[in-house]
């Protein structure tokens, strides 16, 4: 029987398992979201919970005692983050962006199955990160909606050929695009004009 038994062992040896979850909770913080397999991220959720409390109570410990407790904070962090960016950034926006929150700062989306393999798979992000997976298509289209399209029949075909020939649509006026093309005779005049000045 499994009774009080408190983490799942993922099939790794334990020095495996906790670089694992070390290295899953530095990406977390740098990004704000992380997707893996959901018993990865019900084991990695308290990981990064505990490291956000000690940081939370280094900063409210360091205002009234002085710069030896936010020390001894980072260093308890630093025991399981290597990266010294991401230890910034988890004592300057991170910790006190949860200050006021007594706990609960991820959230777990179950976003479906993996495809290779069936595994279920979770999206984990930090509360109030305003990270979106949808937001760059978001912005192409609303560039392409906001740009106006080829006006005219020569504009819709030098859109099609560039289509065709596998460059993207730039919107293209009639009337721009290519430029003028002058005949023999407009140069000899202009060469006259030029010679007899």
């Amino acid at each position: 029987m499994r009774h009080r038994v408190a983490h799942r062992k993922l099939g790794r040896v334990t020095e495996h398992r906790i670089a694992m979850l070390r290295n899953q909770a530095t990406s977390l913080l740098r990004h704000e979201h992380l997707t893996t397999t959901v018993p990865r991220a019900k084991e990695l959720r308290p990981f990064v919970e505990r490291l956000i409390t000690i940081a939370k109570r280094g900063l409210a410990e360091g205002s009234n005692a002085g710069p030896i407790r936010t020390l001894n904070a980072r260093r308890l962090v630093m025991q399981d983050l290597q990266d010294r960016a991401v230890v910034t950034k988890l004592f300057s926006e991170l910790a006190p962006r949860f200050a006021g929150r007594p706990g609960g700062y991820t959230r777990l989306l179950r976003v479906g199955f993996r495809k290779g393999d069936g595994a279920e798979v979770a999206q984990v992000e930090l509360i109030g990160s305003e990270y979106n997976p949808r937001a760059k298509e978001e912005a192409e289209a609303a560039k392409a909606a906001e740009a106006p399209g080829p006006t005219g029949v020569g504009g819709r075909l030098r859109a099609a050929a560039n289509r065709l020939r596998g460059k993207k649509d730039t919107p293209v006026q009639d009337g721009e695009g290519e430029p003028e093309k002058k005949s023999a005779g407009s140069r000899k005049k202009k060469s006259d004009q030029e010679g007899g000045a």
